[in-house]
């Protein structure tokens, strides 16, 4: 298991950010990238997690393609996990791999692919 500090873990965000493709970070709008400790209760029983069950990331928002020209919508949020990502991880760039794959995991949640489409092109 790794730990970092909160300011370490944004850090590899913002590395995983840099590094995913250009076109699809780019064209993301009007959606919050952010991290919490863990998932709320809440959000564990909205999408009915057991407790044996692990959420590393979560998009919470209206994918592009339901907006259907609506374009005065809050903002959407992705949600990184950093005590589940942190617990899975053995090194450093273990960690790093995580974040990414987690970030592009919701992004493709945001441009409306559902978990059958990300596990294809995985």
């Amino acid at each position: 298991m790794i730990q970092l500090s909160d300011e370490q873990f944004q850090q590899l965000i913002n590395q995983a950010l840099d590094e995913l493709p250009g076109e699809h970070v780019k064209n993301i709008k009007n959606v919050a990238i952010l991290y919490e400790s863990e998932p709320t209760p809440e959000q564990r029983q909205e999408l009915k997690l057991r407790g044996d069950q692990t959420l590393l990331g979560l998009y919470e928002g209206r994918p592009l393609s339901q907006r259907q020209g609506m374009d005065r919508l809050l903002p959407d949020k992705i949600t990184l996990f950093k005590r589940p990502l942190e617990s899975q991880a053995n090194t450093l760039g273990g960690l790093k791999e995580s974040i990414k794959h987690t970030l592009w995991h919701e992004i493709a949640h945001y441009y409306g692919l559902d978990h059958k489409k990300i596990r294809e092109l995985e």
